[in-house]
Formats: structure tokens, C-alpha cells, sequence
């Protein structure tokens, strides 16, 4: 993604042309969602053509559960049972839904859209020119002034300076469609975006970073959390088959920890392996490779940290849990994903680098 902005379009009397646009948030159903829409519901600036949220946890008997949507959204608001098939698929659902617009924004249902989200977004979009596919929002991490970040929250905070992420993504109809939408492949809230971001690169389309603000609180999903999100190994392995070994470098996707877990996996497993062959020497060899890597790795974790007595047990008992997951689930990925292919031919932009854009209605900002 280039940080180059185009400057805005000024329509009659120093005016905005604000192009027409849905907003698409896939949810599981957290009590944040009611937060993100009615932040949504208070920006200013033009308000969405419509709004589709799609409920990817529906009842047995395919509804959904009531939402309390805000007054100023209830006319253009639809909500929709997803089919539990993650946000890629719920989001592919809700663009298809979005109607007669010229931008689809994707928010997460954890965000909060500033005050003046609505207005920023116009310009955002107004000064896109043809070619380019999508802008991202500025991702701000509110982090706690009187104490140092838990290991959680500094996670969380990495999404700040995260290249692409549809936690507030703007993409252009046809630029999706070009590409055949999200790969449904990626079942989590994790590398869909990458994925996407690299499809329309390599399709010719730009890719640009806007000036509107939305805010990603800390998530909060307890000791175990970090462990749980060890299974983004596996969409790791997803994205060499689709996108080759160099996909992190053209990703800006920093490379992790995967190779020194592989390695401190080893060690473990060798040295019960060595004290069931009877081999003591060697199993306290191994047994002490494992105990240092463990322990580095859960330095690196504490010290950063507010280092409170429940959040150093909480990184201990993670540091040595999160190796044997992250190597599972790469070890799952490689056999789930043996066969993956990228997916089919796209449709290039015009030679000119400007698509043929939607001819829906604009309206203007001040």
C-alpha cells in the first residue's frame, strides 16, 4: 500500500463529491458490535446507502438474534445469517448485498469509527483515483497511560502498523469482483486481508492508505488467547501455496517465531522420547535446550510487560504452551493445504490503469 494521497476532489461552491457506499461488518455476535454501530451511526459526513451485517453464528433454525441497531441506521440496515464460515465468506455474502454503490467498506465489529469518520471517508474516496482498489483507514490502538501494555494488548497494537487490514478497508465493487472476492479458503479473521491486498496488486490495481481514524480497542480473550491464536499457522502455510515463498516480503508480514517453535518443539519432544529409551544423558541435553528456549521465550514476553504477578504466570504457562501449538497447526496446514492453488485468472484494469467504475448517484460533503 503507498502512503501517497491524492488530494481531494472539490465538487461546486468548495463542496465534496462524496461517491455512494455500503458498509459490510461480519460478526459472530460480541457485544461490541452494538459499540462499532453506533459509533458508526454518530460519525459525521454522508451516511452509508446501506449497511449489512452478517451474522455468522445463527440460530439452529437459521436466524438471527435481535439487534438493536441505531435510529439513524434502521432504514438502510439489513442483518443477515452468515453460514458459518468465517469472515471471508461473510463478507463475500454481505458485498453481495450491498447494492448499487461505487465503494463496499469492510469494518470489523470490534472497531469504532471516529466522530469524524463519515466526513474523512468521503474524501478518502473522492480523491481515489480509477485505479486504485482500496483504502485503508488509519488504525489507531488505544493503550493503557499508567501501566505498560499487556502481552495481549501490545499484540492488539501491532494492527496499528499493520499494511493491509480490513478491520476498516474501503474497496471498490469491481476491483473485488476482478478477483473473485475473498478466498473462502481462509476460515479466520486472519491473512484474508493479506491475501486479497496481494491478489489485487498482482491484477494492477493500487492500493492506498486514507486519513480517516477508526480505533481497535485491546482484544480481551483471556490467559489462553494467545495460545488459540497459534492456528494462524496454518493460513501461514495457505499463503506460501497461494502466493509462493516470498509472500511475506511482498506482504510487509513480519516472519514470527514459527522456525525457533519448530525448534523448541523438537527439543521437547526429543527429550521424552530419549527418557523413554532410557537415554538420560541425551534426554537431559534436549530436556535443557527446551527449558532455554522456553525461557527466552517467555522473557522476551515478560519484560516488555507490566510484569504483575498474574500477567508473568500467565506468560509462563503461555511460553510454554504456544511452541508445541504453533508447530501443530503448521504441521496441519502442510497436510491441509497440500493441493492449494491460487485461484483462477483476473480480470486486469484497462490499459489506461481506470476501471470502469459504478455509475451509482453521488452526493456531496461538506
Amino acid at each position: 500500500m503507498t502512503g501517497r494521497r491524492t488530494p481531494t476532489a472539490p465538487g461546486a461552491g468548495g463542496r465534496t463529491t462524496a461517491p455512494r457506499y455500503a458498509v459490510v461488518v461480519p460478526t459472530t455476535g460480541r457485544p461490541s458490535l452494538q459499540r462499532c454501530l453506533t459509533a458508526l451511526a454518530r460519525s459525521g459526513g454522508p451516511r452509508p446507502a446501506r449497511v449489512v451485517v452478517v451474522h455468522d453464528r445463527p440460530g439452529r433454525d437459521g436466524t438471527v438474534p435481535p439487534l438493536e441497531v441505531p435510529e439513524e441506521l434502521r432504514e438502510v440496515t439489513v442483518v443477515v445469517p452468515g453460514l458459518a464460515r468465517g469472515p471471508a465468506a461473510a463478507r463475500n455474502a454481505g458485498a453481495r448485498l450491498a447494492g448499487d454503490v461505487s465503494w463496499i467498506v469492510f469494518l470489523d465489529d470490534d472497531v469504532v469509527p471516529s466522530a469524524r469518520w463519515g466526513e474523512d471517508l468521503a474524501r478518502d474516496l473522492a480523491g481515489a483515483p480509477a485505479g486504485t482498489a482500496a483504502v485503508a483507514a488509519r488504525i489507531e490502538v488505544p493503550l493503557p497511560v499508567d501501566r505498560r501494555p499487556t502481552d495481549g494488548e501490545r499484540n492488539t497494537a501491532a494492527l496499528a502498523t499493520a499494511r493491509w487490514i480490513t478491520a476498516d478497508m474501503a474497496v471498490r465493487p469491481e476491483a473485488l469482483a476482478a478477483v473473485g472476492g475473498f478466498d473462502e479458503r481462509f476460515r479466520r479473521a486472519f491473512r484474508e486481508d493479506a491475501d486479497l491486498a496481494l491478489r489485487l496488486r498482482d491484477a494492477g490495481w493500487a492500493l492506498d492508505q486514507g486519513t480517516r481514524r477508526t480505533a481497535h480497542p485491546a482484544r480481551q480473550g483471556g490467559r489462553w488467547l494467545s495460545v488459540r491464536q497459534q492456528a494462524g499457522n496454518a493460513d501461514d502455510v495457505l499463503m506460501r501455496r497461494l502466493h509462493g515463498p516470498d509472500w511475506r516480503v511482498r506482504a510487509a508480514a513480519p516472519r514470527g517465531r514459527l522456525p525457533r517453535h519448530r525448534a523448541v518443539t523438537a527439543a521437547g519432544a526429543a527429550a521424552l522420547v530419549c527418557v523413554l529409551a532410557g537415554r538420560r544423558r541425551a534426554a537431559a541435553v534436549c530436556g535443557a535446550c527446551w527449558c532455554a528456549g522456553t525461557a527466552e521465550f517467555a522473557l522476551a514476553r515478560i519484560l516488555p510487560g507490566p510484569r504483575t504477578r498474574t500477567e508473568v504466570l500467565d506468560m509462563i504457562l503461555t511460553s510454554a504452551a504456544i511452541p508445541p501449538a504453533a508447530t501443530w497447526h503448521w504441521l496441519r496446514g502442510l497436510a491441509l493445504h497440500r493441493a492449494a492453488r491460487p485461484r483462477g485468472p483476473v480480470t486486469r484494469p484497462a490499459a489506461s490503469g481506470a476501471p470502469a467504475r459504478s455509475q451509482a448517484p453521488e452526493e456531496a460533503v461538506s
